[in-house]
């Protein structure tokens, strides 16, 4: 029961992370290193990107929480 559960928390995760708008200059920034990848940067998130961001956010710490559980349970 847990493990479906945590498969379908993890299929969900990963559909919302990839629904997420990219916030740096790709992968060219990525190897140059230009602007970094800041992951304090004051960024306003509005309407639907606030959504799915908080809803990622909610469905890790459930995905962690499960994690943990299972490991304990089983």
């Amino acid at each position: 029961m847990l493990n479906a559960l945590l498969m379908i928390v993890s299929a969900m995760l990963i559909i919302l992370s990839l629904l997420q708008s990219g916030k740096s200059d790709g992968i060219s920034g990525a190897f140059t290193g230009n602007g970094g990848l800041n992951l304090f940067a004051n960024t306003k998130e509005r309407g639907s990107e606030k959504v799915i961001s908080n809803m990622t956010m909610v469905l890790g710490i459930i995905f962690f929480a499960l994690v943990i559980l299972i490991r304990v349970v089983g």
